[in-house]
């Protein structure tokens, strides 16, 4: 067994090395909590395979009504295929999501291990550790499964690990598995401060709010009140719980969030260790070419295509933004907008690129785009493309606010204001909210974060479908047909779907044709 480890600590990255060993296997391995230590790290190294090659913070916001496809001119159509929801764009991209299928399973496949041989280990007087390694064993699976889920609702569910060829499976079945994991894990690992828990690690506080929001996709998406054990209730239950205990806040100073946009206002950075962070994953500048996996590969993805302009560094050009999203800000007071979005022009950025730029807007993502020097020297020098070290904010204490507002907190009106006044301190309190207002709040809060599409599909198929088109700027897109679909095409293809991705084509033939492609692909 190989294992990639890497070093949680709260310095922030990780030494990757491997077990030298050949006659260590998965039977003699695990002896000792160190052992499943080690493993453990493997689990959250998966973390950072899942989102190798399958670039999917990035994808999940060309999918939604904030980006377009993007990427170069001459490349081709697979990221438009992906913001139409239409295979006939680029029908050779029957794979697309195949390397990141491929890390999912790898990922669960170590968590799996991991807790299988939970009983093989002489634990002495550590059950207290066995017993948080399980939790975050867990978490960290039912990570992968809500990806998985979300992405292409039905996929196998292995709880051990296993290479048979099973079938998918019923989507309430899998989201069940993910609920009881988060259950265990929020109720397992220790009602501590965040303080206490190395940055990067799963905490209490992380598994109460991704059940809050697996439970918010599933009751929205599928109309179920109750999912597994859980209800409207517990979901509740769980936020208010991080709210009130966990230590979380919010930084005073949006932008200062953000690296990128720090730099570009001269702020201090907060840091990837800062209060409003509850969970994240965690990128090294160690990445390489030679399977050291620890790099964040998919931010370059949405850096400004083929030229860096300080402190902007250049990137591949995919998810330009929708004016659309422009336009909802109030670019004057809302420091959410600068930001959020790298404007051409109104930042004065000398961008000689444009024609080589598909589906150029004059706007890039800012908040994950790569960085540069003040001679333009792209960051970090060694392995640029496969180094970059900043950690994906999967949740953020905003979030939680207002998934608790969602749910129905009494206290929604003031977790409201708490987000919206951060981000225009001269805004007036609202004195009621409506879910209307919540999710246009949230919009505004994660643009660019890769949250926006799974928050319209949750709203049911017909207003995710109806939502996007309305809000896409269709004129822009370039699907190398020759002209843009309309709005009811791109509504069309997106109610076939359901929503859904394909399944990679290469799965379905390997498991000689035991998964079935999903509807539209």
């Amino acid at each position: 067994m190989a294992l990639a480890m890497l070093a949680l600590n709260s310095c922030k990255k990780y030494l990757t090395t491997e077990l030298t060993s050949a006659s260590q296997t998965d039977v003699s391995y695990y002896k000792t909590p160190a052992d499943a230590f080690t493993s453990l790290v493997g689990c959250y190294n998966g973390l950072d395979v899942i989102y190798d090659g399958e670039q999917l913070p990035a994808m999940m916001e060309v999918f939604s009504d904030d980006g377009f496809g993007g990427t170069g001119a001459s490349d081709g159509y697979g990221w438009e295929m992906l913001d139409e929801f239409n295979k006939t764009v680029s029908p050779s991209d029957v794979a697309i999501h195949s390397a990141g299928w491929k890390g999912y399973y790898q990922a669960i496949y170590r968590c799996n291990a991991l807790l299988q041989h939970m009983n093989q280990i002489n634990w002495g007087d550590s059950s207290l550790l066995r017993k948080q390694y399980t939790a975050e064993a867990k978490f960290i699976r039912a990570y992968c499964y809500f990806d998985l889920a979300r992405l292409f609702e039905k996929v196998p569910l292995l709880t051990t690990p296993s290479l048979a060829n099973v079938p998918q499976s019923d989507p309430a079945l899998t989201y069940a598995q993910i609920m009881s994991d988060l259950r265990y894990a929020a109720d397992s690992l220790p009602s501590a401060p965040y303080t206490s828990v190395p940055n990067g690690r799963v905490t209490k506080w992380a598994a109460e709010s991704m059940l809050a929001r697996v439970y918010l996709f599933y009751s929205g998406y599928y109309g179920q009140a109750t999912i597994g054990n859980e209800t409207a209730a517990t979901a509740l239950a769980a936020v208010e719980d991080v709210i009130a205990h966990s230590g979380h806040g919010l930084v005073t100073n949006f932008t200062t969030l953000w690296p990128a946009a720090s730099l570009a206002k001269k702020v201090t950075y907060a840091g990837e260790d800062n209060k409003e962070v509850v969970f994240s994953i965690k990128y090294s500048s160690t990445g390489d070419y030679n399977g050291n996996t620890t790099g964040n590969d998919w931010l370059v993805m949405m850096g400004e295509r083929d030229q860096s302009m300080y402190p902007y560094g250049y990137g591949w050009g995919a998810c330009p933004v929708d004016p659309n999203l422009v336009a909802q800000f109030d670019q004057t007071n809302d420091s959410r907008y600068f930001a959020s979005f790298i404007s051409i022009a109104g930042e004065h950025l000398p961008y000689t690129k444009a024609s080589d730029s598909r589906e150029y807007t004059g706007y890039f993502m800012k908040k994950y785009s790569p960085i540069c020097d003040s001679l333009n020297n792209p960051l970090p020098a060694n392995n640029y493309l496969v180094a970059q070290d900043q950690d994906y904010f999967v949740i953020r204490y905003a979030d939680v606010l207002l998934m608790a507002a969602e749910l129905g907190s009494p206290n929604a009106v003031s977790y409201f204001n708490q987000v919206h006044q951060r981000a225009i301190p001269s805004a007036a309190a609202v004195t009621s909210v409506s879910k209307a207002q919540i999710l246009a709040e949230r919009r505004l809060e994660f643009a660019g974060e890769g949250i926006r599409y799974w928050d319209v599909l949750r709203q049911g198929l017909a207003t995710a479908a109806s939502t996007i088109a309305a809000n896409t700027t269709v004129s822009l897109i370039n699907d190398g047909t020759g002209a843009p679909p309309s709005a009811a095409t791109l509504q069309a293809n997106i109610t076939a779907t359901r929503g859904f991705q394909q399944i990679p084509v290469d799965q379905i033939t390997l498991s000689s044709g035991v998964l079935k492609q999903n509807a539209g692909w």
